[in-house]
């Protein structure tokens, strides 16, 4: 039997690009708000989650669009209002959202 140290591992390439996006911090709890609530505008989403500063926030919001997981929306350029959405891409992280809140109240403690 292989001890730690002499097993050679490696990681699926696509879990670990998975790991990337949703282990970066915040971006958890971003797609946990649009799941839950919907369409945000920034201020809602900054609301919120309000130990994360704007310019974090404006680079998570970007990095997300960038690989599909949000969608930002333009309603009319008088207005200024832009809204951020999940894409069915990020939709379909609800169960696995879901699963790690079911975790997370049974193993995490706050102190």
């Amino acid at each position: 039997m292989e001890s730690c140290e002499e097993r050679q591992f490696t990681l699926c390439p696509k879990f670990e690009k998975t790991f990337e996006i949703l282990g970066k911090k915040w971006n958890g709890l971003i797609i946990d708000v649009l799941i839950e609530d919907g369409c945000q505008r920034f201020v809602e989403l900054a609301t919120k989650i309000p130990d994360v500063s704007d310019r974090v926030l404006v680079e998570r919001l970007k990095e997300l669009e960038e690989k599909g997981i949000l969608d930002r929306k333009v309603f009319s350029e008088e207005s200024n209002r832009i809204e951020y959405g999940l894409t069915e891409k990020g939709l379909e992280l609800k169960p696995v959202m879901d699963e790690i809140k079911t975790w997370g109240e049974k193993w995490v403690q706050v102190y």
